[in-house]
Formats: C-alpha cells, structure tokens, sequence
C-alpha cells in the first residue's frame, strides 16, 4: 500500500491521503501510523480518497475506524449521545472524516459494516473538499 499526501486550502485545512493498493492485515497499521502522525502535526481534518485501493478487509475498517475515532472532538454536536442521536435519525455524518470515490467492492464493505451511516462517501474530489466547506486548492506535499 502507498499513501500520498496533498493538502487542500480553504475555510479549514483539510489533509488528503490518496491510497494506493490494499487495505488489509498486512497494511492497515501503516494507514493508522501515517494518520496519527499527521494528526500530531496538526491534522484534524482527513479525506481519504479510497479510488485506487482494490480491496478493504476487516483489518482496514477498523482502522478507518480507529481514524474516525482520532478526529472527534469535544464538541457538543460530536458526543457520544450526539453520534448515537444522529445515527438513529440519519442526521450524523463525521465533520472531519470524510471518504472519496470507493472502488465498487470498497464502497460494499463501509456499507455492509455500516460505515456510510456515520461517515461521508463522495465520488467527487470538488464536492468531497466542498463539504469541508472549502473552495478547493489541491497541493502536493
């Protein structure tokens, strides 16, 4: 697997991490590491673009999983009664998490685990960084 960086500027900094390959048993702590070493340097707002990964098993939802679990914050509207709130009446979707364009098999997986219930999923790069609420401006890092 092979993750490249971009940065998008707007309103809010948001990283983009382009993955590259298979999210699995073999690569998802990589994904988790690069994710907590970015969030360290100031991160707290990730879109990962999954279009070129060909297969998430369950090792690789736990760790987006675990992503999603990094980027929450103390805010009110993202506490658990919040979440649980939101979940049951569809209005929650993570503010800082957000996944780009899924291969077909990828896109079954977060939804057959649930994940499209509480996180974004675009198939656009303008419209994924849009709804971060930015005019997007990709760069490479």
């Amino acid at each position: 697997m092979e993750i490249t960086i971009t940065h998008a500027s707007g309103q809010v900094p948001v990283t983009v991490f382009h993955v590259n390959g298979e999210i699995d048993v073999k690569t998802y702590e990589q994904l988790e590491q690069r994710a907590r070493q970015e969030y360290k340097k100031g991160m707290h707002n990730l879109l990962l673009d999954l279009s070129r990964v060909t297969f998430l098993s369950s090792a690789g939802l736990r760790a987006i999983h675990s992503i999603f679990q990094l980027l929450r914050t103390d805010a009110p509207e993202e506490s658990d009664e919040a979440m649980s709130r939101g979940l049951r009446d569809g209005s929650f979707k993570s503010p800082h998490l957000v996944l780009l364009n899924p291969q077909p098999a990828v896109l079954r997986s977060l939804s057959y685990a649930g994940f499209d219930m509480y996180l974004d999923i675009q198939h656009n790069l303008h419209k994924a960084v849009e709804s971060f609420g930015l005019v997007p401006s990709v760069e490479k890092r």
